[in-house]
C-alpha cells in the first residue's frame, strides 16, 4: 500500500486540479454564452496568456494544449487501473496538467477574440474546450483516494450503466473531445467557417427535399361509381375504420396514438382552395436559389479567407462576417418553421414566413456582394442576378 503522506499529497493535488477545472469551465462557458462586446467581463487567466498579435494563432495554442491534455489523461487512465498504484507519479502528471495545458486551452479561447476570429469561431472553440474540461473533470474524479486501483466494474462499466461509465469509457470520451479541438484547430479560421456554412446549406437542402416530397403526395381520389352504393360503401368503410381504431386502442397506449396524430401530415387538397401548391412551387424555386447562394458564397467568399485571420483593426472582414453568419444561420431555422406551416396548410403563416426567409436571403446576398478586398468580382454579378430572381419568384 502507498504511504499515507503520498496519498494525502495526491488527493490535495487532484482537489486543486478539479477546482481549477471548475474555474476554467466557467470562463469558457461565459465566453460561449456571450455576445460581442461582453468579452471584456471575462478575466484573463493568470500571467500565462501570451500577447495577442497579428502573427499569433490562438488555434495553434488550442491544438497544442488539447494534444497535451490527451497525452496526460492517457497516462492517468493507465495509472489508475494497473498495479502497482503509484500516487506520486499520478500527482506529478495531474500537476503538469494544471500547470500548462489546462490554462493554455482556456487562454486559447480568450485569445480567439471575436473581433478577430468572429463570434462564431470563438463560440465554437469555447464550446468544444468546455467539453474537454468537463470530461477531464470526470476522469480526475475517478482517481482512487484509497491507494487501490479501480475495480473491474469501475474500470469497464459502459456509459449509461447504473454506476456510471467506467474510467476506460470516460477516457475514450475525453479523447474524442480532445480530437475535436485538434481537428477544429487544423481546419483553421477559414476552414471552420466553410464547414459551418456547408452544414447550413445541407440543412436548407434537406428542408427543400422534404417539402418537395410532401408536395408530391395527393389525397386519394373519391369514387363516384355505383350511385347510392358509394354512400353505402362509405358507411361500411367508416364502420370498418371504427372497428380498426377500437382494435388499435386496445393494444396501443394513448401516448402512442397521440404521437401518431402529431406526426401525421396533411396533403394538399385536390381543389386547393387556398392555393397552397402555388405557394409551394414559389417556395421551392426560391429555396433552390437560396441553396445556390450558399454554395456560391462558400466557393467565392469563404474558401478564399485566410487560414489565419488578420489582426484586430487591420480589416473589416471579421465585422462583416459577424453580420453575415447570423443571417445564414437564421435562414434554415426559419425555413424549418416554414415547412411546418406548409404541413399545417396555413396560408397566412406560409406567406409571413416566406417573406421573412427570403428577405433574409436577399439581405445575406447584399452583404456578400462585394469581395473582402475591392469593389467587384465574378460573384458580384451573380449575387445581383440572384437578388432580382429571389424578389420575383
Amino acid at each position: 500500500m502507498p504511504s499515507s503522506s503520498a496519498l494525502a499529497t495526491l488527493n490535495a493535488v487532484v482537489s486543486s486540479a478539479l477546482s481549477l477545472i471548475g474555474q476554467l469551465e466557467a470562463v469558457v462557458a461565459s465566453i460561449a454564452a456571450q455576445n460581442r462586446g461582453d468579452h471584456g467581463a471575462v478575466q484573463p487567466i493568470g500571467d500565462r496568456q501570451p500577447p495577442a498579435s497579428a502573427s499569433f494563432d490562438a488555434l495553434s495554442l488550442a491544438h497544442d494544449s488539447a494534444v497535451l491534455i490527451k497525452a496526460h489523461a492517457t497516462k492517468i487512465s493507465l495509472f489508475i487501473i494497473n498495479e502497482p498504484f503509484t500516487p506520486t507519479a499520478i500527482a506529478r502528471v495531474v500537476g503538469e496538467l494544471a500547470a500548462g495545458p489546462l490554462p493554455g486551452l482556456a487562454s486559447a479561447v480568450q485569445l480567439c477574440a471575436a473581433e478577430r476570429y468572429t463570434e462564431t469561431v470563438q463560440r465554437d472553440l469555447a464550446w468544444q474546450s468546455g467539453r474537454v474540461f468537463r470530461e477531464l473533470r470526470e476522469l480526475l474524479s475517478r482517481i482512487p483516494k484509497d491507494g487501490r486501483i479501480l475495480s473491474d466494474q469501475r474500470k469497464n462499466a459502459a456509459a449509461g450503466s447504473a454506476t456510471g461509465k467506467g474510467s476506460i469509457a470516460t477516457t475514450g470520451v475525453l479523447w474524442n473531445a480532445c480530437d475535436d479541438v485538434v481537428a477544429f484547430a487544423v481546419r483553421g479560421f477559414s476552414g471552420n467557417l466553410v464547414r459551418k456554412v456547408e452544414q447550413l446549406k445541407d440543412t436548407l437542402k434537406d428542408i427543400m427535399e422534404e417539402l418537395k416530397e410532401w408536395g408530391e403526395e395527393t389525397e386519394d381520389e373519391p369514387s363516384d361509381e355505383g350511385g347510392d352504393s358509394s354512400s353505402e360503401d362509405d358507411e361500411v368503410d367508416q364502420i370498418t375504420e371504427s372497428l380498426e381504431l377500437a382494435r388499435i386502442s386496445s393494444t396501443q397506449s394513448t401516448q402512442d396514438m397521440l404521437d401518431d396524430l402529431m406526426n401525421s401530415q396533411q396533403c394538399i387538397p385536390r381543389d386547393d382552395p387556398n392555393k397552397i401548391r402555388e405557394r409551394l412551387e414559389s417556395c421551392l424555386k426560391r429555396l433552390r436559389l437560396t441553396t445556390l447562394l450558399y454554395q456560391a458564397a462558400i466557393k467565392r467568399r469563404f474558401k478564399p479567407l485566410p487560414l489565419l485571420p488578420p489582426g484586430t483593426g487591420e480589416s473589416s472582414v471579421s465585422a462583416r462576417l459577424d453580420e453575415i453568419l447570423p443571417l445564414l444561420k437564421r435562414i434554415p431555422e426559419k425555413c424549418g418553421s416554414l415547412a411546418l406551416a406548409f404541413y399545417d396548410l396555413d396560408p397566412s403563416e406560409i406567406d409571413r414566413l416566406m417573406d421573412q426567409c427570403f428577405f433574409d436571403a436577399f439581405a445575406a446576398s447584399e452583404l456578400l456582394v462585394k469581395p473582402w478586398n475591392g469593389q467587384k468580382d465574378e460573384f458580384t454579378d451573380w449575387a445581383l442576378r440572384f437578388q432580382v430572381e429571389i424578389k420575383k419568384s
